[in-house]
């Protein structure tokens, strides 16, 4: 089991007996602080307090992924893909194992990433899953309160040759799920069936078609606020763009061209998220770039090591990040 643990206080540090992590009472944490905001822009304190410090929730894994704030429970989940296994976070009960195995549900021994990636609730408040071992978009067949490694297939092969390795997920006020289907995930490149790495849409129906074939590595996915247009994150050291889509009544996307070019910040964006206000929070080589919604950059969050994506709480006040073998947390109002 990948060790991790919280920066407490002595007198009130206890184990819980199912995890061996450490965990406290809330007011009495005092977290580790890393790293550093950035203003590039006035309009950051509209988003960001100026005394808001980036805090170490927990760590020790391996890679962590996928974060969804459950909103009913009050917690965190995220993936950490090399073990195969979400987790929970939660202010009340720290950190505690959520489910297990997540990605990769076969017997055969196999090697790549085998976890899940993204992971998003559907409309109904189901755990939908982006399997990299089972190469599949699944829902959890169990309840949030009480998680089982029981999967119920949304899509796993596009005519009738399977994904890569699906990697991140979204779904739209109407139901349709969107993702992405890199090959980060696979064990090697004989596996590999398609000949590209897609974007997909599921209907309401179960119908999977493919959107775009033309990404080089499709990583991060967001629809904007008013659902008119997709966007998709390019994790690509030659093209490290986020595309923008026009969605047509028929369902069909018209491309817009680039939204925003990461190329002055060293690199490709990873996953993203995108408040209610049109801001965006994307991962890069860096951080966290925040982005308001003329796609000019107003702020960055910077961080000592990889950040693969983030989420912010349902009211928006506050952002969880995962980070390489941490998870991250700034409290921006």
């Amino acid at each position: 089991m990948v060790k991790a643990f919280l920066i407490c206080i002595p007198l009130y540090l206890f184990l819980t007996s199912n995890t061996g992590y450490a965990q406290t009472h809330k007011q009495e944490i005092a977290y580790e602080k890393i790293g550093s905001i950035e203003k590039l822009s006035l309009d950051l304190d509209k988003i960001i307090k100026s005394n808001a410090k980036i805090e170490v929730l927990a760590e020790g894994f391996k890679w962590t992924e996928g974060p969804v704030w459950v909103e009913k429970y009050n917690m965190l989940l995220f993936s950490d893909i090399p073990q195969n296994m979400i987790f929970k976070w939660s202010q009340s009960n720290g950190l505690e194992e959520y489910l297990f195995p997540a990605g990769y549900t076969g017997n055969v021994e196999r090697g790549g990433e085998m976890g899940s990636n993204g992971l998003i609730l559907d409309s109904d408040g189901n755990l939908i899953l982006c399997q990299h071992g089972d190469r599949q978009i699944a829902k959890m067949d169990a309840s949030l309160d009480n998680p089982q490694p029981q999967f119920i297939s949304l899509a796993k092969k596009y005519k009738g040759k399977k994904f890569n390795s699906p990697n991140d997920v979204i779904q739209s006020s109407n139901g349709e799920i969107f993702f992405t289907d890199p090959s980060y995930g696979l064990a090697d490149k004989e596996s590999k069936e398609l000949a590209f790495n897609g974007v997909y849409k599921i209907d309401n129906k179960g119908n999977v078609s493919l959107l775009i074939d033309s990404i080089k590595n499709p990583n991060g996915i967001a629809l904007t606020k008013d659902e008119k247009q997709l966007l998709i994150g390019n994790s690509d050291g030659g093209k490290p763009y986020i595309f923008a889509y026009d969605i047509n009544r028929d369902g069909s996307l018209t491309s817009k061209g680039v939204a925003f070019d990461f190329s002055p910040y060293g690199g490709g964006p990873d996953g993203f998220k995108i408040s209610k206000d049109g801001t965006m929070f994307s991962s890069f080589p860096g951080g966290i770039l925040i982005i308001d919604k003329d796609y000019q950059p107003i702020g960055k969050i910077n961080i000592p090591h990889p950040v693969s994506n983030c989420v912010l709480s349902a009211d928006e006040k506050t952002l969880y990040i995962t980070a390489n073998h941490q998870i991250l947390r700034v409290k921006m109002r």
